[in-house]
């Protein structure tokens, strides 16, 4: 999930429901709702995993059923999910995600924007860092055949602002390579999270603390 590899020229107010292949770009509301770290890792379960209820969230998740709920009616009220109708009882809901992936692209957001987006990215970075930690527990039982592709790399790099924005978007060109619909994957294939995390070295470009 996250704060989308692949920023779009236009902006919109605001998401629109729509089917579950088509990505959407943030707005200001959208940015609020999202600006909460379990929140995106609810969208992002329904996005990986199809329709569910806030009790399978909550279990999938490791939290309790009450706020499992309260974060769907909340992206439900941002548009950012929808009612699976034909799936529904008297006593639960099953939720899906409206689109296939979220975009916000800070340099060419608005000010208006701007603050709302600053703790979207926040979130974004809490999320992925939570993803990561739980992807670890999986490592000691991961098939051979992914262990040996499976990668964390981390790498230490001296660049200009200019020359991150040109290395993210020749990776994420790399990545739009291999984006398929689930239903033209490959056999064997299975969903892979791609984590693209590029950002000063803790400490590294803001003032001292005595020059804030």
């Amino acid at each position: 999930m996250a704060a989308s590899p692949f920023p779009s020229p236009s902006a919109s107010s605001g998401p629109s429901a729509g089917p579950p292949g088509q990505d959407v770009e943030l707005g200001t509301a959208a940015l609020r709702v999202l600006a909460h770290p379990m929140r995106l890792n609810v969208l992002t379960l329904l996005r990986e995993r199809g329709p569910s209820t806030a009790t399978r969230v909550a279990d999938a998740l490791g939290i309790n059923p009450g706020a499992a709920s309260y974060h769907l009616r909340r992206l439900a009220s941002g548009g950012l999910i929808v009612e699976e109708p034909d799936r529904g009882t008297g006593r639960e809901r099953w939720w899906k995600a409206a689109h296939r992936q979220s975009i916000h692209d800070p340099a060419a957001a608005p000010t208006e924007r701007r603050e709302a987006g600053r703790a979207y990215t926040h979130a974004v970075a809490l999320a992925a860092a939570d993803r990561l930690r739980r992807a670890a527990h999986d490592v000691p039982l991961l098939p051979r055949e992914w262990l040996d592709v499976t990668t964390y790399g981390d790498f230490l790099l001296h660049l200009t602002p200019g020359e991150v924005d040109r290395m993210r978007a020749e990776i994420f060109e790399v990545i739009s390579r291999y984006r398929h619909a689930e239903g033209e994957a490959a056999d064997g294939a299975a969903p892979v999270a791609v984590q693209v995390q590029a950002f000063p070295v803790p400490g590294g470009v803001l003032p001292p603390a005595g020059d804030a």
